[in-house]
């Protein structure tokens, strides 16, 4: 026999149907495929969702088709949205809805929780949970061009099959080893919404501060914010515009003319002179002559010299534990957490508080005042007490 027919919704009469099956159920699986290669704002392409007995492909480019019945699911409190890996995906329904869809459970913070990995592929995850291999052959399909074949369809909505099964699995493993706690502060860092953030005054944010100097704050604000709103405007990735790299030495140079412009090393010969490389300079300038103040900067206290050693301590302690209670160490603490203990017992830290802190936090601290010792038995890393 062969199998029945992908159907693509494609109006909005059929999505309403759809999505008034899917609002009954208390919780969907939910995926998208999208592309932004060549922009600033993810193209959304195709929807796939699934509950029990429901199933959906939903065609967000149909020209007769408005997303509104989906996306009143995507906000309705009592539906739980089960992404894997679901940040993109969210940041799609933000520029959608205004607003992110909640409750959520990602069944890769999921996974970190229970022990299947840290960052564990989907692929992983389904052939580890349900001894199911997922076929690779679409993962580098062109989702906007249409029409769709067959095969495209069906392995778009495994996708969402495949996670509707495991997300029982997941949630039973995770009451069972009383970890549902867990992932809590995980997912809700997910549906806050300033990391999503995309207002050009907060471009300068996402890159690395080489100094904390007054000009080079000033420029790097400027210049951050110029081509975040030149990028948006285009709808061009930021790097189309300019690289990080030629951000970081706009700043540290502080150009103030065309000619000054081109003579920097990673900003594209010519730029000086074209209309966009003139408003910069224009920009720049009006700031440093200006008076504008320098965005704020939360200058950490230096730490203490001679830390190394202790540092690299708590790591192996941290992998011993983690391994040892079968979670993924990035779940407990990352390499900055480790080094706020090292530094100080005292340190506003996750690790150092809820389960973080019975889990690993009190064990950092007893093994940096010598009440605890490493040691190797057979093979691995052991924790005792010092007596």
């Amino acid at each position: 026999m062969q199998p029945p027919l992908m159907h693509l919704i494609r109006t909005t009469e059929e999505l309403a149907n759809a999505s008034a099956a899917l609002s009954q159920a208390p919780f969907v699986a939910v995926d998208t495929e999208f592309m932004r290669e060549s922009t600033y704002w993810p193209k959304l392409c195709l929807v796939q969702a699934a509950a029990p007995g429901v199933e959906a492909l939903i065609d967000p480019l149909a020209p007769d088709i408005d997303l509104k019945p989906f996306l009143a699911v995507m906000a309705k409190p009592s539906t739980l949205k089960v992404f894997h890996a679901a940040r993109q995906d969210l940041e799609i329904f933000l520029n959608l809805m205004g607003t992110l869809p909640a409750p959520i459970f990602d069944a890769q913070i999921a996974a970190m929780a229970v022990g299947l990995g840290d960052s564990v592929s989907y692929d992983s995850l389904v052939q580890g949970m349900l001894g199911r291999r997922i076929d690779k052959s679409h993962r580098f399909t062109d989702w906007s061009r249409r029409p769709l074949s067959e095969a495209q369809l069906a392995y778009a909505l495994a996708d969402v099959t495949h996670l509707r099964d495991l997300f029982p699995l997941m949630r039973e493993k995770l009451e069972s080893q009383g970890r549902s706690a867990w992932i809590s502060e995980e997912l809700a860092a997910l549906t806050d919404p300033a990391i999503y953030d995309t207002a050009p005054e907060n471009a300068w944010r996402r890159l690395k501060l080489r100094k904390t100097s007054a000009d080079y704050l000033i420029v790097l604000d400027v210049a951050a914010a110029w081509r975040e709103r030149q990028a948006q405007a285009r709808d061009v990735p930021r790097g189309r515009i300019l690289k990080d790299d030629a951000l970081q030495e706009i700043a540290e140079q502080r150009p103030r003319s065309a000619a000054a412009l081109d003579r920097l090393r990673t900003v594209p010969k010519g730029f000086g002179n074209s209309r966009a490389g003139q408003e910069l300079v224009r920009a720049i300038d009006a700031a440093l002559s200006g008076g504008r103040k320098p965005p704020e900067v939360e200058r950490s206290a230096p730490s203490p010299s001679g830390l190394g050693p202790t540092i690299e301590l708590l790591k192996v302690l941290l992998r011993a534990e983690a391994e040892a209670h079968g979670v993924a160490p990035r779940l407990i603490a990352n390499a900055a957490d480790v080094e706020a203990i090292a530094a100080s017992d005292d340190a506003d830290v996750p690790a150092l508080k809820g389960w973080r802190r019975t889990l690993f936090g009190e064990k950092a601290l007893a093994l940096k005042h010598g009440e605890l010792a490493l040691t190797i038995a057979d093979g691995k890393v052991a924790v005792s007490e010092v007596r």
